[in-house]
C-alpha cells in the first residue's frame, strides 16, 4: 500500500503562487494517474487537475486552467501542483490522490477513481 505526503502548502498573498509537492512511500505511483483535488470549508471536495501515469494527459478544472499546472517525476515517486496567480477562492484543503486503475490513459477526474490519498495540505489566500 502506498503512502501519500503532500507538502508546500502555507499562507499566501492574493496573486502570489505556491508549489505543492505529492511524494509516494512504499511502493512506485509511476503506473498510476495522480490528481488534486481540494475542499474549502463548508464545501464539497472538487476535482482540481489530473496528470495520466506517464503525463501524456492532464486535465484541469475551469476555475484553474491557466493558472494551475499539474506535472510527476516519476524517477522521484512524485507529483506536484504548480498555483499561480492564487486568489482568494483558492483557499482550501489541497489533496493528491493516486488512481486505483494503472496504466489508464484517459484523464481521471472523478474522486471514486481513485483508491489512495494523502493527508491534505492547507493553502490560504489572502485578499
Amino acid at each position: 500500500q502506498v503512502q501519500l505526503v503532500e507538502s508546500g502548502g502555507g499562507l499566501v498573498q492574493a496573486g502570489g503562487s505556491l508549489r505543492l509537492s505529492c511524494a509516494g512511500y512504499g511502493r512506485t505511483v509511476s503506473r498510476y494517474a495522480m490528481g488534486w483535488f481540494r475542499q474549502a470549508p463548508g464545501k464539497a471536495r472538487e476535482f482540481v487537475a489530473t496528470i495520466t501515469w506517464n503525463g501524456g494527459i492532464t486535465s484541469y478544472a475551469d476555475s484553474v486552467k491557466g493558472r494551475f499546472t499539474i506535472s510527476r517525476n516519476n524517477t522521484k515517486n512524485t507529483g506536484y501542483l504548480q498555483m499561480n496567480s492564487l486568489k482568494p477562492e483558492d483557499t482550501a484543503d489541497y489533496y493528491c490522490a493516486v488512481d486505483g486503475k494503472s496504466f489508464r490513459n484517459t484523464a481521471t477526474t472523478h474522486s471514486y477513481e481513485y483508491g489512495t490519498w494523502g493527508q491534505g495540505t492547507q493553502v490560504t489566500v489572502s485578499s
